[in-house]
């Protein structure tokens, strides 16, 4: 119904109103106190030499999971404490030379007290995400991310909507400065992340391909009559063809022997029908671009080369059955 999408609207326009005044708070050069705190917040995470732990209670505690989860998978060690168990045994959870980030939005949470206090007590830097400027959080934190003043999406409840969704945000772009502080690269993203489609893309063709014992290979002058039965002995619809030196030299498929046809192809050598300079591709080319030349070239596999000399072959079907996308 009409008034459904209205209000859907309205929430995302409200939210939106948060997203962009905390967008503008951080523009390049501002002196603002968030962008301030905010480059302390990453030099002092970047200098600490154990985790970030993150706490957090209620929805401010999901956000603070969401966060721990992130700069975890994006190589900084990190780990969700949540307040209550703290209380009752896991500020142990917490080390000496850890950074701790707690998110509360009033900045008067009081399940934070314990581990406010704990980190006070063996001065364990604390950074908070809140709007409250002059509550009991911010005024014990070392490094305050302020969040600006914005409208709730719920009026009726005032329940954290705008407030959680610039929290969430604001972790994400501490996340992902931190990583590209460090050059964290997509090698480096695979190794925390070997499962599930994510994962798959994110491996190298060395990890799917055919290793060199299983290749078709044929030399120039090879017949076709022995081209084709190397083609159908193996069942990738290819073969390489490679000089006396061992380089691939041209690739002969299925769609090049139908092209060929004729009544005496049979007596006709690899050399006259193959492909010459055929597209190749590396060990350490990542999957998902693999697939890409795959779809974009319109063929259905890949010789590996190192040094123009294949030592192995990608199928399409590799990289399906490997769950790449």
């Amino acid at each position: 119904m009409s008034q459904y999408i209205e209000i859907a609207r309205s929430v995302v326009d409200i939210e939106a109103d948060g997203l962009r005044s905390l967008s503008d708070l951080l523009k390049p050069g501002s002196d603002s106190f968030l962008a301030t705190e905010f480059i302390r917040a990453v030099d002092g995470i970047r200098a600490s030499r154990g985790r970030v732990i993150v706490t957090g209670m209620g929805k401010s505690g999901h956000i603070a999971r969401k966060l721990a989860a992130t700069l975890a998978s994006t190589g900084q060690p990190a780990s969700y404490v949540h307040p209550g168990e703290a209380s009752h045994g896991d500020l142990g959870m917490i080390g000496r030379e850890d950074v701790v980030i707690a998110l509360s939005n009033s900045g008067e949470t009081p399940e934070l007290r314990d581990i406010i206090g704990y980190c006070s007590r063996f001065d364990i830097p604390l950074i908070a995400i809140t709007s409250g400027r002059e509550s009991s959080l911010a005024k014990a934190s070392d490094i305050v991310l302020l969040l600006p003043p914005a409208k709730e999406a719920c009026s009726e409840t005032r329940a954290p909507t705008t407030s959680t969704t610039m929290s969430l945000v604001l972790g994400d772009a501490l996340a992902v400065t931190l990583l590209r502080e460090r050059s964290f690269s997509a090698e480096d993203f695979q190794t925390y992340h070997p499962g599930g489609k994510l994962g798959a893309s994110l491996r190298k063709v060395a990890d799917l391909m055919s290793a060199r014992s299983a290749l078709p290979l044929c030399a120039p002058d090879t017949k076709m009559d022995e081209v084709i039965r190397e083609i159908s002995s193996h069942g990738l619809g290819c073969v390489g063809i490679v000089d006396e030196g061992g380089l691939l030299a041209g690739v002969i498929t299925d769609g090049d022997i139908r092209r060929h046809v004729s009544s005496n192809m049979l007596s006709e050598t690899a050399r006259s029908v193959m492909t010459k300079s055929p597209i190749t591709i590396a060990p350490d080319t990542l999957a998902a671009e693999a697939l890409h030349i795959l779809s974009s070239k319109h063929i259905t596999a890949l010789f590996v080369c190192v040094e123009k000399k294949p030592v192995g072959i990608l199928h399409v079907h590799d990289c399906l059955a490997a769950g790449v996308i």
